[in-house]
């Protein structure tokens, strides 16, 4: 039941991204250009949005869907890796005019060349994993 419940989730969340066009590499073209503010409204809102919920969720001590006690870690303070990160992410982003979310969105659309992008992603999150005790951290 609880999968049918996050599967429904998913759906929804994969509707709302396509119908804001959240995953239209017009929008993320236009974004990358400094064109438009509909992307950067979107993603200033997702993260007012997830500041609000992670302050409720550490105040209330909220708990998951299976009653364990949500955890949220304190994250080391450091300016290099994740500006470092988020200019990777950025030019990827850029490079593939999607980020991960809307990467399985744009399959449901019906835009199959996406596939490749999919399959890359996998292949990268593989060899990170190979090689990430070799990297600074």
């Amino acid at each position: 039941m609880r999968t049918i419940i996050y599967l429904i989730i998913g759906v929804f969340f994969g509707i709302v991204l396509f119908k804001s066009e959240a995953a239209s590499w017009f929008r993320i073209y236009e974004m990358f250009q400094f064109a438009s503010f509909h992307m950067y409204g979107i993603i200033g809102s997702a993260i007012g949005l997830g500041i609000i919920v992670v302050q409720i969720i550490k105040r209330k001590k909220i708990k998951s869907f299976s009653g364990n006690q949500i955890v949220i870690s304190s994250k080391e303070r450091s300016f290099f890796r994740y500006m470092f990160g988020g200019v990777i992410f950025g030019l990827g982003w850029a490079l593939a005019g999607a980020c991960p979310g809307p990467m399985f969105v744009l399959i449901g659309a019906g835009y199959l060349p996406i596939i490749i992008m999919i399959l890359a992603s996998i292949l990268g999150t593989f060899l990170y994993g190979l090689i990430k005790d070799k990297l600074p951290h």
